[in-house]
């Protein structure tokens, strides 16, 4: 039995762990990774932290920044390594949370390696694990390879092959003009037109870019990601890949074919390789027991706080789905819990 269990040791996972430390509440943090770094362990090789868009440290600890080559995977992973060794969180790895469910007035976490009692839980699980194919009409009869942005390493993989870089974000755009000088050939497709983003990224701008996602968590609907509201930077880098028509962005393809894809018009693209950018969902199949979801398929959420059932928070979802969101997120949840949870004990 403990009063929190925090599941997730990525950078919202972390920061709620801190702010429960500092309040002195009896806790643990469930991490389904062998070591330290969240998603940041699973980033691909060739991500140099020069290409990174932005680490906002943890609470209490300054993020020194590191050389611009140096791999995004090493050197964020050992930030959050050294972060808790400094504050000496009650990290328990590698465990993997199969459910959890009620058990009276507490919840039980049910899990790879036994089962914990809580009072409350702060679920902080990101989307890494919950890559998202889309399907399209013939994609099993391709005699090439598919893979998502989840599987990509290096890009000397795509030496000499036709490429066909699926999806909208920034991501997509990012591999793309990362493999592009080693493919033969290679094709952008989106089912929207991309949206450019021109200017700074203003505390203004940021405040109404997280209202638009958080309306939609509130009314409990599926949280669109932060990217998709933004549109995407105009950097230099993209304004050259767009001069020489990398980033000359094609419609969604009708179906894929044997040989490749094939669009409405009948126009086709022989292809070699399929790489599906297409994002990731919220991995919270766990919580599913616990029957959060609205009407409208998402889990309706007021700040971090599940509307119907203030015993849990979700951060790192919707509009604290980024590393600064997660911070403040990590420390609301916090907050708002354990008023809750002392709240109840008052009451008794």
């Amino acid at each position: 039995m403990t009063d929190v269990v925090v599941i997730g040791a990525g950078q919202a996972g972390l920061s709620a762990s801190y702010f429960l430390q500092r309040r002195g509440v009896e806790h643990v943090v469930l991490d389904a990774n062998d070591s330290p770094g969240g998603a940041w362990l699973h980033r691909w090789p060739s991500l140099r932290m020069r290409t990174v868009h932005g680490i906002h440290e943890l609470p209490g600890m300054p993020f020194e920044q590191p050389a611009p080559d140096e791999r995004a995977n090493e050197a964020i992973p050992s930030y959050f390594a050294r972060y808790e060794q400094l504050f000496d969180l009650p990290v328990v790895r590698p465990v993997n949370v199969t459910q959890v469910v009620n058990d009276g007035s507490l919840l039980k976490v049910e899990t790879s390696d036994g089962v914990w009692t809580t009072r409350g839980l702060i679920n902080a699980t990101g989307t890494w694990r919950r890559p998202f194919w889309p399907h399209y009409p013939g994609q099993e009869t391709f005699r090439g390879r598919q893979l998502h942005t989840a599987d990509y390493q290096d890009p000397t993989e795509f030496t000499g092959k036709r490429v066909v870089v699926v999806g909208g974000g920034a991501s997509a755009t990012q591999l793309l003009m990362e493999l592009a000088p080693f493919a033969a050939e290679t094709r952008w497709v989106t089912r929207h037109e991309p949206v450019w983003r021109e200017g700074p990224f203003t505390e203004d701008y940021g405040r109404w870019v997280v209202g638009m996602v958080e309306e939609r968590v509130r009314a409990g609907l599926i949280p669109r990601s932060v990217v998709s509201v933004t549109g995407l930077a105009l950097t230099d880098q993209t304004r050259a890949a767009i001069a020489s028509g990398v980033l000359d962005r094609k419609p969604m393809f009708e179906r894929v074919t044997p040989s490749g894809v094939e669009w409405a018009s009948g126009e086709r693209f022989d292809a070699d390789v399929i790489l599906w950018a297409t994002g990731f969902r919220h991995d919270l199949d766990h919580l599913a027991p616990l029957r959060l979801r609205a009407s409208g398929g998402g889990i309706q959420v007021d700040g971090t706080r599940v509307v119907s059932d203030p015993r849990i928070h979700l951060v790192g979802y919707g509009p604290s789905a980024s590393t600064i969101g997660a911070n403040r997120a990590g420390r609301s949840a916090v907050r708002e819990l354990m008023g809750h949870l002392d709240g109840l004990k008052v009451a008794n």
